[in-house]
């Protein structure tokens, strides 16, 4: 059904590449996704062709990105054939963002691999975060500073949060991000809503991981306690 109605963006989009850039229409690549299984990501290409790339880096190589494609970059065309991994089970609407292998490490280690225990998303919370400001920073030390680690936590958040009516809403969210961007505007709303739930996850681990050396600490003075009078 998804398919169906952005038929006409698909239409364009294929146009379009062809005409701007010689070599095939989409990109796909491996990724890492539900239960750390790798499957094939489906793309509209956005970048000329260099056998030679990794994905090691969180920022894409700017200079690859011919014209129309920093386009359908900026209002998420590019994400569409993601809907073929919908169809084929291996992704979901929302949900984390699917990983690079050449990302692994990164992202899916500690707290943040509960990631793993749900299906990967076309959207949801770390990817509407990097929409809306990831976007804006193009050098990656920059970026691993800046954006990463709440790109992270938010991951951690949607697992924590998944529901349908969480889904909906981040549907929604992403509707009204894409508008906003055809007009050349930033949805600080949205964003502030999210860096407001990332503080809010980081916050509520710290209190819990002090809630349990509290506990451990007078566990300890217990014990020392008795073996004292002993």
């Amino acid at each position: 059904m998804g398919i169906i109605v952005t038929s006409p963006l698909w239409l364009i989009a294929i146009v379009g590449i062809l005409i701007s850039d010689l070599g095939p229409v989409f990109y796909t690549s491996t990724r890492i996704g539900k239960g750390n299984k790798s499957f094939k990501m489906f793309k509209f290409r956005s970048m000329r062709v260099d056998k030679s790339a990794n994905e090691a880096s969180l920022r894409p190589d700017g200079d690859r990105i011919f014209p129309f494609g920093h386009f359908i970059r900026k209002v998420k065309i590019d994400e569409l054939p993601q809907l073929l991994n919908i169809l084929n089970g291996t992704m979901s609407i929302i949900g984390p963002r699917p990983v690079a292998k050449d990302q692994f490490e990164l992202f899916r280690t500690g707290k943040w691999n509960d990631a793993a225990k749900v299906p990967v998303g076309l959207s949801g919370p770390a990817a509407l975060y990097d929409f809306i400001y990831g976007d804006q920073i193009e050098d990656p030390d920059e970026y691993m500073k800046k954006v990463f680690p709440t790109r992270r936590e938010l991951e951690y958040v949607y697992v924590k949060k998944m529901s349908f009516g969480y889904d909906f809403k981040m549907i929604i969210y992403t509707v009204i991000c894409i508008l906003y961007a055809l007009v050349g505007k930033e949805c600080t709303w949205i964003l502030n809503e999210l860096k407001g739930a990332a503080k809010e996850s980081k916050k509520r681990i710290n209190e819990d991981n002090t809630s349990i050396i509290g506990r451990i600490d007078y566990k300890s003075q217990s014990v020392s306690s008795i073996e004292n009078e002993l």
